[in-house]
């Protein structure tokens, strides 16, 4: 009987392994800007930190090295947000299927048996209570 072979990635070089590191991590959501006249731009915001005195602001990140990734399978697009003059999608890493079936992209909460919270965080929009 055959089964089917992991599939092997190209050796990431010291950019793209930096891109995909921002990108796994999640602490910043990476997005993915397409305009209407068909402009790409992948970016994050980046809080000011007042510590550093940095920060408060976009932070594009090179679209060749991003589409490389996307092409590789490496990173995976989510669900559209469409206006009439761009459209925006999610940045994730790609699941990795393990040995134990789980994937390393899934976090523990989504782990069979368990129920996934509110995914107001993760989107990145923030709900807030109007008080009387």
């Amino acid at each position: 009987m055959l089964r089917p072979l992991p599939r092997t990635h190209a050796p990431l070089g010291p950019e793209g392994a930096e891109i995909l590191r921002l990108i796994t991590q999640r602490r910043f959501p990476v997005r993915l800007t397409v305009h209407a006249n068909g402009r790409r731009r992948y970016g994050y915001w980046l809080p000011f930190d007042p510590a550093t005195g940095r920060g408060g602001c976009y932070v594009a990140l090179p679209t060749g090295e991003c589409d490389a990734l996307h092409a590789a399978g490496r990173i995976v697009l989510g669900d559209a947000l469409v206006d009439p003059a761009k459209t925006t999608f999610t940045v994730q890493a790609a699941a990795r299927s393990t040995a134990t079936g789980r994937s390393d992209a899934t976090p523990r909460s989504e782990a069979p048996g368990r129920t996934r919270r509110s995914g107001a965080m993760d989107s990145g929009i923030f709900r807030h209570a109007l008080t009387a």
